[in-house]
């Protein structure tokens, strides 16, 4: 049988050496290798999204891929993709690395310079480990999930223009639409899901910062389950404990998050650190949201440039959502788009602070009226991302799963910002 094997690795040398030596493998059928863990997991994510059977058998991770370390990356391929062997190369064959990468989801090691022999037996064994789970699903009620639930990351270009709100809007959409949610709040040091939804609660994301291994029950402690249904892992209550939260940690969250729940909003607020910065790579879709006025879109702009070079991610590949909207206000959506070279939403959300004041005085924002238009622009917004359930015979609200590239842009006309290109 042939085994497919997809390698990640990010130095062009290693690269070709590895594809050489794979090609000479019996019955081995590697790809293209992917030069980042970006580029890997998105791609296993399109197999998946096509078909369960499409997933190679074997990945093969270089210990210099990144942005994120390598055994990072193996355990979130793990947690995504149980059914695909992992096989991390490496340098350093000590006991020590063998152990933490079998920790880490790994079904093997193969030393560097690379050996003929030994990277048949570490692939044909990972090749058979993972023909062995894949039949074992098969045959029992529990079906292999894949990529897991989606996971939707909120910023804000600056303080103030409505980032939380956006989140807790688009959360309550998705639950309400019959999909299990979970709202996280990684805004560390000045998180305020807590206040929009009144909530008072012990625990916060910092008591999951120093486990190594997020079970079900575990997670479960942590998370607040609201009356609205939606799960919420909030921040904690003194600021400064928000530095125990690392990339590291994020990771793990996220990952043990996304395999719970079906939709998993995460608030990152305005300010980038490693942590939030990790929800925001790992995120299915990211959304930025702006004010339309000059200062709000050049912080954008900036924010969009800072990830590109933490290549976390690219303008492209983020949606812009226009909060406070005005037909009358000089800077347009397609400016906005032109101005940072991100995607702009179709769903404006009108500037109606009227409408929200007694929900957000209340700290209730669950209670906010169906009739408002506030409302109903955020809604309208959850359903072109796709986390909501669309009506039977519908499928408008699930298509942009998935497809970065789907969402529309409402192009209007308007005047220029100067000194901006």
């Amino acid at each position: 049988m042939t085994t497919r094997i997809l390698p990640a690795v990010g130095d062009a040398d290693a690269a070709r050496s590895i594809t050489t030596l794979l090609s000479q493998l019996p019955e081995a059928e590697p790809a293209a290798p992917v030069a980042d863990s970006t580029s890997l997991l998105d791609t296993l994510a399109r197999l998946a999204g096509e078909s369960l059977e499409e997933l190679p058998e074997v990945v093969l991770v270089h210990e210099r891929i990144g942005p994120v370390p390598a055994l990072e990356l193996i355990r979130e391929v793990a947690l995504r993709f149980p059914a695909v062997g992992v096989v991390l190369v490496s340098a350093d064959a000590s006991p020590g690395l063998y152990s933490a990468a079998m920790d880490s989801g790994a079904r093997g090691l193969v030393a560097l310079p690379l050996s003929y022999e030994e990277l048949t037996q570490r692939v044909q064994a990972a090749a058979s480990w993972s023909l062995g789970v894949r039949r074992h699903l098969g045959h029992s009620g529990d079906v292999f999930t894949g990529p897991g639930g989606i996971v939707l990351t909120v910023s804000g270009a600056k303080g103030g223009v409505g980032t939380t709100l956006t989140a807790v809007q688009l959360a309550l959409a998705a639950r309400a639409s019959g999909m299990t949610t979970a709202l996280a709040d990684m805004d560390l040091q000045a998180g305020d899901v807590a206040s929009y939804l009144d909530v008072q609660f012990r625990r916060s994301i910092v008591d999951l910062a120093g486990i190594q291994d997020i079970s079900p029950r575990v997670l479960q402690d942590a998370v607040f389950s609201h009356d609205t249904g939606i799960g919420l892992l909030l921040a904690p209550g003194d600021g400064e404990r928000g530095e125990e939260v690392n990339d590291r940690a994020v990771r793990q969250i996220v990952s043990a998050l996304r395999n719970r729940y079906e939709v998993v909003v995460i608030d990152c607020g305005t300010q980038m650190n490693s942590a939030n910065a990790a929800a925001v790579e790992m995120g299915d879709t990211t959304v930025l949201v702006t004010t339309p006025d000059v200062v709000a879109v050049r912080a954008a702009k900036r924010m969009v440039r800072l990830w590109d070079r933490l290549q976390i991610r690219k303008a492209e590949e983020t949606v812009m959502l226009v909060n406070r909207f005005n037909r009358n206000t000089e800077i347009q959506p397609a400016l906005i788009e032109r101005i940072t070279g991100t995607r702009v939403a179709r769903s404006l959300v009108p500037a109606n602070f009227k409408e929200l004041q007694s929900a957000v005085d209340a700290g209730r924002m669950q209670d906010l009226e169906a009739k408002s238009t506030v409302k109903q622009a955020l809604w309208g917004f959850a359903g072109e991302l796709g986390i909501v359930k669309a009506p039977e015979g519908n499928d408008k609200a699930g298509r942009f799963r998935g497809d970065r590239g789907s969402i529309g842009v409402r192009r209007r006309r308007g005047g220029a910002l100067k000194g901006e290109s």
